[in-house]
């Protein structure tokens, strides 16, 4: 039977509330309000919880929920472990909506200690925004409670999954991920690709969907038109436009998956990790959605991608290959153009979540004291946040001016 804990509102006034449950008044920011059975302290199982939502200045109030919850993440969960904010999956008995974002079942906490801005993950959907890629996921900015302790500011919305609402793919349809071995689960399902390996031994090619299993009729399927699409990109007739890799991708969803991984250097995209796509059997090869972006935008120590220039996701295997092809480096520098006509929305953009956050991110700091310290992996961190958001628009300044420079 389902164990669900209550809540009792002290007050009808929303002000009141926002006091009552984060020990502040109202930021404007919605505040998530989870109550558990036992604290939430892994990865593999849910837990028994609840969620009631105040919708603060743009959203309307949600009330009492039965959910279950548990740990997600990788670094990330690694990184909550040591400070303390853990980032949560959540999922509902029944689709619900959340924040006007469509209805479904599963949704995403991310808790955004290494991003201290908390605006990478925000600004790479806007982009993916203007892409012409099928789908990129929702994310909405929150406070967060978790019995009865307030977490701080959190990003809460869609995660990557095959449903009507989010990758909306048929039956027979693929949702695949690159990745690592290692980061695998016991049940995940993957083949290795004859190109990725020779970067990295570990590189797999994980089916997120269907559910299948080695050997087969829908795991053969997938893995054999990766190889022949392999084949054809490394042949002497790779630019062919009818036999040639055009043949078996979406080639400009590929220029715009590009683009935007190319302009944030999101640290994992050039191969290692979070690089979705998607393909229905009849049909080619389509990039995304965009995924995990906290690493982007220069926010890493341990890697080239913290710099704003070099090129960084030209090194993936196959848009190294489709580089040689001019007709693409012609799609690439025309869409890039595109984007950087955007570049004043953008930094208006990163003012605009800086401002809505204003009053909530002092509330964030206080619990979580990581302003003016080292969190893994900051190549470079500021004693306030304004100093953070305005590194954030140099950077991204930066880079568009040296992609445009250099493309």
């Amino acid at each position: 039977m389902f164990y669900f804990i209550g809540f009792v509102l002290l007050s009808c006034e929303k002000d009141r509330d926002y006091d009552t449950f984060t020990g502040h008044e109202s930021t404007g920011l919605p505040v998530a309000i989870i109550s558990t059975e036992s604290s939430v302290d892994e990865k593999e199982n849910y837990i028994n919880g609840g969620i009631e939502i105040i919708g603060g200045d743009n959203f309307r109030d949600a009330g009492q929920t039965p959910i279950e919850i548990r740990g997600r993440g990788n670094s990330t969960w690694w990184l909550g472990e040591v400070w303390g904010k853990k980032p949560y999956q959540i999922k509902f008995q029944n689709k619900t909506s959340l924040l006007n974002m469509p209805a479904d079942r599963r949704w995403v906490f991310l808790s955004e200690l290494s991003d201290k801005t908390f605006i990478r993950n925000k600004i790479a959907r806007d982009l993916g925004a203007l892409s012409v890629l099928d789908y990129t996921p929702k994310l909405e900015f929150v406070e967060l409670v978790l019995n009865e302790e307030y977490q701080g500011v959190y990003l809460m919305g869609q995660k990557v999954e095959v449903a009507e609402n989010r990758v909306d793919l048929p039956e027979d349809g693929y949702l695949i991920e690159i990745d690592q071995a290692y980061r695998t689960d016991d049940d995940d399902v993957y083949f290795r690709s004859n190109v990725f390996p020779a970067i990295n031994e570990e590189n797999v090619f994980n089916i997120k969907y269907p559910d299948t299993e080695e050997g087969a009729d829908s795991y053969e399927l997938i893995e054999n038109y990766i190889h022949r699409f392999e084949a054809v990109l490394f042949s002497a007739n790779f630019d062919s436009p009818t036999e040639g890799y055009a043949a078996y991708i979406d080639v400009n969803q590929m220029v715009d998956w590009y683009v935007i991984q190319e302009i944030a250097k999101s640290v994992d995209a050039r191969w290692y990790s979070s690089i979705f796509f998607t393909y229905v059997p009849g049909g080619k090869i389509k990039m995304g959605p965009l995924w995990d972006f906290d690493l982007s935008f220069g926010n890493v120590d341990y890697a080239d991608s913290e710099f704003t220039d070099g090129f960084w996701i030209r090194q993936n295997p196959w848009i190294n290959r489709l580089f040689q092809d001019p007709v693409f480096r012609t799609k690439v520098r025309n869409r890039f153009d595109y984007f950087n006509s955007q570049l004043p929305t953008i930094l208006e953009k990163i003012d605009g979540y800086a401002l809505q956050l204003e009053v909530a991110q002092e509330h964030n700091y206080d619990e979580w004291e990581t302003l003016g310290e080292y969190v893994w992996p900051n190549p470079v961190w500021y004693d306030t946040y304004q100093e953070e958001v305005d590194h954030l628009k140099g950077w991204i300044t930066d880079r568009m001016q040296w992609l445009n420079d250099n493309l």
